[in-house]
């Protein structure tokens, strides 16, 4: 009898365990489960067929694969972090420190994504406000660095999610690319300069020397590496010998770099593509999202990131319009507003609370406010040039 008691208490055990950790990762992976529910809710209104095949970019999978999974290698030998720190160090005060930290991360967004970039460049933001006792700092340079990644990253084709996808979809020109999102680009240099300059003092500060040597062999591969997934990219070179090289390599000089992939990422693309390519085959949808987007597509699409987020946005209501430039600016400014327009303010508010517990409310409340302020002057400023 004890010993079948003691075996039901080790399988409710394991069970709550089993509970815990699925709570735990469907909590970090929130996007993605929802993009789960989407797909099946609406695979129930359009029965699974030969169609659905259709529904899926595996271009745009492929590449933003092989970015992340180079960059998780170059984040493994301190690439980043190296390169971050020794241009922090040139600077010898808090204003131009938090500047340059501003920097790194808009620049970051443009090379390695807007969530790798804030991945990398937080906890060095964080280390570098605790130990020149900055704290004060630390809510407003979290969201700076925040929005810097969000509209840092609107320049590249592979600085967003949504880029990448719009990018491909559209057959967009490199050079159109960067003519549509030029403007936006520029005013969010001005206006994240502007913040900084304001809102921290020029107060003296000192970082303490730290020994960093990178592996020359593994530095000069991964770099080679990169260049190959931004070359695919750009349409250079065909994505599957992108999809067969970069793993292959990976394989042997870095697997933990293949295990650190976001893969929740990959997979809420896949959730999605199948949610927007169902509602594509929805009438009733279909005339409501394209009336909509007919009266203002940049508008429109800007709002609705605030509700569903940026990426979703780009793949849903891609399939409602062909007026691809206003719907790339949208998905873009679109991504500084609320909390969930943006995967990577996510991440930015979990990696605030996690140093700063029980500042939750004070980190929202400035966050709110620049973001909203930002959200706004873009919108009116790209309405403007247009008319």
């Amino acid at each position: 009898m004890s010993v079948g008691r003691v075996s039901m208490d080790g399988n409710r055990h394991a069970v709550k365990a089993f509970g815990r950790a699925l709570w735990a990762f469907a909590s970090r992976n929130a996007v993605m489960v929802i993009a789960l529910l989407a797909a099946e809710i609406t695979s129930a209104i359009v029965p699974v067929d030969r169609a659905y095949l259709g529904y899926f970019d595996v271009k745009t999978l492929t590449c933003l694969f092989c970015v992340l999974a180079v960059v998780c290698a170059l984040k493994n030998i301190n690439f980043f972090y190296m390169l971050a720190r020794r241009i922090v160090q040139l600077f010898k005060n808090a204003r131009m420190s938090v500047l340059a930290l501003v920097y790194i991360t808009f620049i970051g967004s443009m090379l390695i994504a807007n969530d790798m970039a804030l991945l990398t460049f937080l906890p060095l933001g964080y280390f570098v406000l605790t130990t020149t006792g900055k704290q004060k700092y630390m809510a407003f340079t979290f969201v700076m660095q925040n929005i810097a990644a969000n509209l840092g990253g609107m320049l590249t084709p592979f600085g967003n999610p949504q880029n990448l996808y719009l990018y491909t979809k559209f057959e967009i020109p490199n050079g159109e690319f960067m003519r549509i999102m030029a403007p936006p680009f520029a005013l969010s240099v001005l206006l994240i300069t502007v913040c900084c300059l304001v809102f921290v003092k020029p107060e003296p500060l000192a970082l303490a020397d730290e020994r960093i040597q990178l592996n020359p062999k593994r530095t000069a591969l991964y770099l080679a590496l990169f260049a190959l997934a931004i070359a695919i990219v750009f349409r250079g070179i065909p994505y599957w010998i992108g999809l067969i090289v970069i793993p292959a390599v990976l394989l042997f000089a870095d697997r933990k770099a293949l295990r650190m992939v976001d893969y929740p990422l990959l997979f809420t693309f896949v959730f999605f593509f199948i949610f927007a390519g169902n509602m594509a085959r929805i009438g009733a949808v279909r005339g409501f999202f394209s009336g909509l987007l007919a009266r203002n597509t940049l508008v429109f699409s800007a709002l609705s990131c605030q509700c569903i987020s940026n990426v979703p946005s780009a793949i849903l209501l891609s399939q409602f319009t062909q007026n691809y430039a206003d719907l790339l600016v949208g998905v873009n400014v679109g991504g500084v507003g609320t909390l969930i327009a943006s995967l990577a303010s996510l991440i930015t508010f979990r990696e605030y609370v996690k140093h700063n517990p029980g500042k939750a409310g004070r980190y929202l409340a400035e966050f709110s406010a620049f973001n909203f302020g930002f959200l706004f002057v873009l919108i009116g400023f790209m309405t403007l040039l247009k008319a």
